[in-house]
């Protein structure tokens, strides 16, 4: 089970793992995003914002459930005794009921601060079970990932994803509310760790081997601490935000930031985590690496950049044509804000990737320190003045920060970055004008919808020509003949 795997096999391996993982996001986020549309037609602002209330209490309670040991057997050398894998599973899962009878014990008071109701604590204890549920899956999550298994792994990543949005959706449109969520949670927990036991199998056992335990902190806990920061940064802060926006708030600020972010996630996502490995290999040879990270900015900006300025400019249409989605109008001008931002994010993270690629994770940390700083600065002041609004432009003068890390990553590797996102940019708000005149002068429907749409695949595809040329498909023939060489 634990056995070692060659050198080619690792390789043959790693290329198939990121074909699974790249089709893997497209298709995760595909399912989620066109399920968050309809549950936001069916579902109330105040209901929406309940879910996203109490899961990031969860979210925050588990990360105490993992002091970095899973991380520390994935990264280990060698061989992994099963003396190990039970150490692990012992203590994370007392870690977890510990949490759990916290969380129990505090939920009174939860349900008290952010004045929720019986259906919405029944979805609290829902997230609760789920949360154990995943922890079950962790071993055999952590032998498939050191077998490089990827293929497998995914498979209940999207059998979770299908169950939870079909369930969800098909309960809110029968008018279930937030019971909806309740059921289709406890569906995708079931049907996840069923899966999961029946893909890699693993014979529960408990231990508590004290050496075990030493040489997993040695990594675990370093690791752990790295992450720390990132919850702090966004559950943690949802929290807060909960208290001070209330649950109609977030429902309109967590609408706002799920759409503003959807090309980041539909398209970056995919090409940074095929990058990253590619960045690792060639770390020490500055010209292609100073080349591949110019060709990653550009291809994340040719696909986030006209994306964002589209759904921008058609988000005012559809809450007036989608039947009971006016009620998402009220944040509008969020969205429109946090959109400033997504560049920036489109642009940084490849740098940040470049990173940690070569080696600089201890720049990226202060990186994330500086962020979250300014995050819980800024963000809490800003909505308790100014409430959704004043939130998002928090988030948004944060994210113009960003520029600190294009500075930092120009002393590592040389980069033009007008020339590898100015052209997507420039492109991309002409595109913007050419749709914002064209509304401007046709009725609103769902046709006038679908004839911006094509008018704006049509305009960016010249534009980006004329200014681009052929450079493009030289790109891809380049990336093809480098795959097939794999």
């Amino acid at each position: 089970m634990n056995e070692e795997i060659t050198l080619d096999v690792v390789k043959k391996r790693t290329v198939k793992s990121i074909v699974a993982l790249t089709g893997r996001t497209f298709f995760l986020q595909l399912t989620n995003r066109a399920g968050d549309f309809i549950l936001t037609i069916f579902l109330g602002v105040t209901q929406y914002g309940v879910f996203w209330i109490v899961s990031a209490v969860i979210n925050f309670l588990a990360y105490f459930s993992d002091i970095g040991l899973a991380a520390a057997l994935i990264q280990k050398k060698g061989q992994i005794s099963e003396n190990e894998l039970k150490t692990t599973f012992t203590i994370q899962q007392a870690l977890v009921l510990s949490i759990l009878l916290v969380l129990f014990l505090v939920s009174p008071a939860i349900g008290r601060f952010y004045n929720l109701s019986q259906e919405s604590m029944w979805l609290l204890y829902a997230l609760g079970f789920s949360f154990f549920l995943s922890s079950l899956k962790t071993i055999p999550s952590i032998l498939l990932e050191r077998k490089i298994d990827f293929a497998k792994l995914i498979i209940p990543q999207i059998a979770e994803s299908i169950i939870f949005n079909v369930t969800a959706v098909y309960l809110a449109w029968q008018g279930f509310g937030v019971t909806s969520f309740t059921i289709a949670v406890l569906a995708r927990g079931m049907i996840g760790a069923t899966l999961m036991y029946m893909i890699q199998p693993w014979k529960v056992g408990f231990s508590m081997d004290l050496s075990s335990i030493r040489r997993l902190f040695t990594f675990g806990v370093p690791y752990q601490a790295n992450t720390f920061l990132a919850l702090i940064k966004d559950d943690g802060l949802n929290i807060v935000l909960g208290g001070i926006l209330g649950a109609s708030g977030m429902g309109l600020l967590g609408w706002a930031q799920r759409w503003a972010q959807a090309p980041l996630r539909f398209f970056m996502d995919q090409i940074i985590k095929v990058s990253f490995p590619a960045f690792s290999r060639i770390q020490d040879q500055k010209a292609e690496l100073s080349y591949l990270l110019s060709r990653s900015i550009f291809f994340i900006s040719l696909l986030v950049f006209p994306t964002l300025i589209g759904l921008l400019t058609l988000v005012p249409m559809l809450t007036q044509v989608i039947p009971r989605y006016e009620k998402w109008q009220p944040a509008l001008f969020a969205i429109t804000i946090l959109g400033i931002s997504v560049p920036f994010a489109a642009v940084t993270t490849p740098l940040t990737n470049m990173l940690n690629a070569i080696g600089k994770i201890n720049i990226t940390f202060r990186l994330m320190i500086m962020w979250t700083f300014l995050t819980w600065l800024l963000v809490p002041p800003l909505a308790f003045f100014f409430g959704v609004n004043g939130a998002a432009l928090g988030f948004t003068i944060v994210g113009l920060t960003s520029v600190v890390a294009m500075g930092i990553s120009k002393k590592f590797v040389r980069i033009s970055l007008f020339g590898s996102a100015g052209k997507p940019l420039v492109a991309s708000i002409l595109m913007g004008g050419i749709l914002l005149f064209v509304r401007e002068t046709i009725p609103v429907s769902v046709v006038s919808i679908f004839i911006l749409i094509f008018l704006g695949i049509i305009s960016y595809s010249l534009l980006i020509f004329l200014l681009v040329g052929g450079s493009i498909l030289r790109d891809f023939k380049r990336v093809l003949s480098e795959f097939k060489n794999e």
